[in-house]
């Protein structure tokens, strides 16, 4: 999505440095197709893995298997403790977890990028993770507001959806119900007060922080009580 990339370019400017992006040699149609074109699933994530880890390691294992020894930081943080770090399968790479070792939490994170004058990314404010605009882990009030603000990608979506369905998998985007269904204008209807009355009540329970006045971002999966469990994508 463009805020992903916006966000990736403002810290590019705050590093003074570029950023390595990595694009895997085969991409998300060819592995559709390799796996009878079914979607991606919570039980099935071979997206991870074909379009994710696999480009990482190819791009990083030459340096490691030459003797160089790196450390990767993963920005898991101390409230998070249903997540798990990627695992090295390198004995010259070790994996980080800092946010987790010094105690920062959500609210923490918040407070660093505001002092970097990085801020947080657009994206948060209707969305819960950077990862792919179809991703499976999202909130079906996600799907809507994509419908609303990227609208052809939730078309490329859809077509996706639509030929995997045609050709058997079992799996939608969203558990439940296609998006076809979902984009009828009485279903989003539907699904805005339902998240509505989610946040009232979220709201109703939380216990204000003098300290932290303004950390009043509410997290969309912990609305929806759906932890954030894929180790690649990134909030």
């Amino acid at each position: 999505l463009p805020e992903v990339y916006e966000f990736l370019g403002k810290l590019e400017g705050f590093l003074g440095r570029p950023i390595a992006y990595l694009n895997p040699e085969r991409g998300f149609d060819f592995w559709l197709e390799e796996y009878n074109t079914f979607l991606p699933s919570p039980k099935t994530r071979w997206c991870t893995r074909q379009l994710k880890i696999r480009p990482f390691e190819k791009w990083l294992w030459p340096s490691l298997d030459a003797g160089d020894r790196v450390v990767s930081y993963v920005a898991i943080r101390s409230d998070e403790d249903y997540r798990e770090g990627y695992s090295s399968t390198h004995p010259n790479l070790s994996v980080r977890l800092p946010f987790r070792e010094e105690g920062i939490d959500k609210a923490a994170v918040n407070e660093i990028l505001d002092a970097a004058g990085v801020g947080l990314p657009k994206y948060y404010s209707w969305r819960s993770r950077s990862g792919c605009y179809f991703c499976f882990y999202q909130q079906k009030i996600e799907w809507v507001r994509l419908m609303e603000r990227h609208p052809d990608r939730f078309e490329l979506a859809k077509a996706y959806e639509k030929n995997a369905l045609e050709h058997g998998s079992p799996f939608t985007w969203s558990a439940g119900e296609s998006l076809e269904d979902m984009e009828r204008p009485e279903r989003i209807d539907a699904i805005r007060l339902d998240h509505d009355k989610r946040v009232e009540r979220q709201r109703a329970r939380m216990v204000a922080n003098p300290l932290r006045a303004n950390d009043e971002m509410m997290d969309i999966d912990e609305l929806y009580g759906q932890a954030k469990v894929c180790i690649s994508c990134h909030k």
